[in-house]
């Protein structure tokens, strides 16, 4: 795997040196357009609707539609706004973890240490695990402000991007107002019917059948002879330097000092260890918790070879099945 993001977690005094890396990856077969005649990748073209000329891409603005009326937003303008681009990512507070729903998770990542000295991720680590806390967390990614969970999963941290509360839909439907009389017996049956169904998850049980024999169909194809010649070309973005080791253990001592002179900080507050004291400046937290979802515009942008499985058209798959 290769890291596509350097920096730290902060939280108190203490920074702990990390690498971001996509923990997960699509496995759908990337399918292109093509003229069907000769095999020729399909290109598009970026025309402007009003003159019909090609706009190159230097040339081309955001702008937000509201129907009637369109706002071009210039480079300057994106630059204008109070976007951060640190490289840390913030501890806001410590929660019990069944309360973050997981309608909110988006993309996961993991987060490798970036140090000789792994002695500030473990403690990290250990202190979610023993004190069973995700930490929420505000961070800066590809110019796009976002609220993460920062959780353990086996030896690793692992950070799940949060979807904003606006941008969770209310489930509004008011067939689910109509009263419904359920009977013992229909219970019964419906329970016995989950305990012939009922096993241990096992994820490597399943197989995405239709994309198992997509990949049968293309191999008989190229064996038959029934190609054309392509190329491909992927980008690679470098890599980006992270941050530095503060001293642990003074780092922590100095949290503690701070948090007990504000009255106790919020980790206080909650009943959290001293050392996962929260000393963000009172005046910003508020904003970064509550600040307002980005337009759709902003959304995170994947490197090339995974977009077609992840972003873009949606494609139908067949049900999981179970194989035997």
């Amino acid at each position: 795997m290769r890291a596509i993001w350097k920096g730290s977690v902060s939280f108190g005094l203490v920074n702990v040196p990390i690498k971001l890396y996509s923990a997960t990856e699509s496995h759908d077969v990337e399918l292109h357009q093509v003229h069907g005649a000769d095999g020729g990748r399909i290109r598009y073209q970026r025309r402007c609707e009003k003159c019909g000329k090609t706009v190159d891409y230097q040339d081309i603005a955001k702008a937000y539609d509201d129907g009637d009326r369109t706002v071009v937003l210039t480079e300057e303008d994106i630059d204008s706004l109070p976007a951060e681009r640190s490289r840390e990512i913030s501890v806001l507070e410590f929660v019990p973890s069944e309360q973050v729903d997981p309608i909110m998770m988006q993309k996961t990542y993991y987060l490798a240490p970036d140090s000789k000295s792994t002695k500030s991720y473990v403690l990290l680590r250990r202190t979610l695990e023993e004190t069973d806390r995700t930490a929420i967390v505000h961070f800066t990614l590809r110019d796009k402000t976002r609220l993460g969970a920062l959780r353990v999963r086996g030896d690793v941290l692992v950070l799940q991007a949060l979807l904003w509360e606006d941008e969770v839909r209310e489930a509004d439907f008011p067939e689910l107002d109509q009263k419904v009389s359920i009977s013992d017996k229909e219970l019964q049956m419906a329970s016995a019917l989950v305990s012939s169904f009922e096993a241990d998850f096992e994820p490597g049980e399943f197989t995405d059948e239709y994309q198992v024999e997509l990949r049968q169909l293309i191999e008989a194809k190229l064996e038959q002879g029934e190609a054309v010649s392509t190329e491909a070309t992927f980008g690679e973005q470098p890599e980006e330097e992270g941050g530095e080791v503060l001293d642990l253990m003074e780092a922590l001592r100095r949290s503690v000092e701070e948090s007990r002179k504000k009255g106790g900080g919020r980790a206080a507050a909650a009943g959290g260890t001293d050392s996962a004291a929260d000393d963000e400046p009172a005046e910003k937290a508020p904003a970064r918790k509550r600040a307002a979802a980005k337009p759709k515009e902003a959304e995170e942008e994947e490197p090339a070879a995974k977009k077609g499985a992840r972003g873009g058209t949606t494609r139908k798959k067949a049900p999981a099945k179970k194989t035997a």
